[in-house]
């Protein structure tokens, strides 16, 4: 079996088997903590709202979420591959 290292394995992972709904998820209730940590004032009404910060906030958990799973996916392809003793066929 071949080891899946290309971009494009990458790609397909970040979008396959429910990864982009578990991500948002996780985003979702990290960075609502977070946003009402660190602009707890703002959304409250008491001061202006950041709006680059609110966004990363937000993207910055889903793109962890994804690079977990993603590096989870293909390690298990890697260990497989390893595990697997037929040769590989030339592409």
């Amino acid at each position: 079996m071949r080891q899946p290292n290309s971009w494009k394995a990458v790609c397909r992972y970040a979008v396959s088997d429910g990864v982009p709904r578990r991500s948002f998820l996780v985003a979702l209730v990290v960075g609502t903590v977070l946003n009402v940590i660190n602009q707890g004032d703002a959304v409250l009404g008491a001061g202006p709202i950041n709006w680059v910060k609110l966004v990363l906030t937000y993207l910055v958990p889903y793109a962890v979420c994804t690079y977990g799973s993603v590096s989870s996916q293909l390690l298990i392809v890697r260990q497989r591959a390893l595990d697997d003793p037929r040769p590989t066929p030339p592409r």
